[in-house]
């Protein structure tokens, strides 16, 4: 019985975490397997028709890519050069004649295998090749990052396997590092097939997305900024569908993710009003279309300059510095914007300036209208909109003057350069007319009741040695 007892224990005992390691002396053995045959085959006849059916491959590859790679570049050259578009289709013309070539490749290497002849030369050109591709490629339309790094190291392991024929045994060999959590069993192979599958899913849908969001861009019945916003809608969505799609194809139940995900979204939502709430701002700016990418205007918190992007959670001011100012959708909304340029850019400046009691009025006035017009900035052909100067009040010290001018469009992004202008040229026809601008001046005034003497007294002169 005690005996038993111990069996049954022994068979209710849980399992290892890791059930098993990889098999090394198979992956050994396959090794030095491709190594003599490699070595009978280099040669050998079959070594000659292998090499010979790579150089007809990539002569022919050559051949045959011209017209699309011909294509391609007149699709890159009608864009913009910050063009997503632009570079995909660049990145595609310099990998369409490898491309080409390694179809015909395995083309030829799938016949070999059917005659049975050897073909592993046929299989290392073809799989170092693909390779390369695929790191070219990847490196031409991603960021140099991690991810890029570790996927170019990615293509190149899986190459090297697959010309040693260690694919399969070496599958196997993570599938077998695995462990059991509850009813799941998690093994190294597919969480590497999981993170590869996602990764890849994310990439292509960004890549996607960028298409997308630069036809977006250049569409004529679509406004820049509407289409800055719907570009980043389909953008995310695309990687989001991505990822869906990623998910259920390494065997993911998605149904169990809605509870969990309705969850995370309550909680989630707490933490992102902020986003949220520049979310809906700046949905709520594309349909009202008060502010658009090329207006200029001013903040109540004191941000001027010009719109450059409107996006989903911030708006990208830059100002006549060349600041680039990334401000909250949401202040557009819950303060006060001045927009310049909304229905018409011509706008009028008033110039306040001091003269002596002294000067001319009309002489001052006729000081200031040639100033006005010695500006480029000035609008003079328009009726109603002529220089004016008005003389606004009397002053401590001067006689107070404002020089009264409608701008032309371009003057209105410009407003320090604009009053510097002004300013210059209405000094140069002040002083030209000898029209003082007095200082300040304060009068004393002494309230005591007894006189106040002054005495002056001669002080004699010093006398100073011959």
């Amino acid at each position: 019985m005690a005996i038993d007892r111990i069996q049954n224990d022994e068979s209710d005992a849980p399992e290892p975490l890791l059930t098993s390691l990889p098999d090394v002396s198979e992956i050994q053995t396959r090794v030095m397997e491709f190594y003599d045959a490699l070595r009978e085959q280099v040669f050998s006849i079959t070594a000659l028709w292998q090499a010979l059916a790579i150089v007809s491959a990539i002569l022919l590859g050559y051949g045959l890519s011209r017209l699309p790679r011909k294509k391609l570049l007149s699709l890159a050259d009608d864009r913009d050069n910050s063009n997503f578009l632009y570079r995909l289709f660049t990145s595609l013309s310099n990998i369409i004649w490898p491309l080409i070539s390694v179809i015909l490749l395995w083309a030829v290497t799938i016949l070999f295998e059917a005659l049975e002849l050897p073909n592993d030369g046929l299989r290392i050109t073809a799989s170092l090749l693909n390779a390369w591709i695929i790191v070219r490629f990847i490196s031409s339309n991603m960021k140099d990052g991690v991810f890029s790094t570790l996927l170019a190291i990615f293509a190149w392991v899986v190459a090297a396997l697959f010309i040693l024929r260690l694919i399969d045994p070496v599958s196997a060999a993570l599938d077998r590092m695995a462990m059991e959590v509850g009813d799941f069993r998690i093994s190294v192979l597919s969480v590497l097939t999981s993170a590869i599958v996602a990764g890849m899913a994310l990439w292509i849908g960004r890549i996607l997305g960028d298409a997308a969001q630069s036809q977006l861009k250049g569409s004529k019945s679509l406004t820049p900024s509407m289409a800055g916003i719907l570009g980043q809608v389909v953008k995310i969505g695309l990687m989001i569908l991505a990822v869906l799609i990623a998910l259920n194809a390494v065997g993911i139940n998605l149904t169990a993710l809605t509870v969990f995900s309705g969850a995370l979204g309550v909680g989630v939502g707490f933490g992102l009003q902020a986003i949220l709430s520049n979310f809906m701002s700046g949905i709520i700016i594309l349909f009202e279309k008060t502010i658009k990418v090329g207006d200029f205007i001013e903040l109540q918190s004191g941000v001027t300059g010009l719109v450059k992007e409107i996006n989903i959670r911030s708006t990208l001011v830059t100002t006549n510095d060349n600041v680039d100012i990334l401000v909250p959708n949401e202040e557009f909304i819950k303060s006060r914007v001045t927009n310049w340029t909304l229905k018409e850019t011509a706008r009028r400046i008033r110039l306040p300036f001091g003269v002596s009691y002294g000067s001319d009025k009309e002489l001052v006035r006729k000081a200031g209208l040639e100033a006005a017009a010695d500006v480029d900035w000035t609008i003079s052909q328009i009726e109603g909109r002529g220089a004016q100067v008005w003389l606004t009040g009397f002053g401590d010290s001067a006689l107070d003057f404002e020089l009264v001018v409608w701008l032309k469009d371009e003057a209105v992004a410009r407003p320090a350069k604009v009053q510097a202008d002004y300013y210059w040229a209405l000094h140069t026809a002040l002083h030209k007319y000898d029209i003082e601008i007095p200082f300040p001046q304060r009068d004393l005034n002494f309230r005591n009741s007894s006189p106040v003497r002054v005495q002056i007294e001669n002080i004699p002169k010093s006398e100073t040695a011959d």
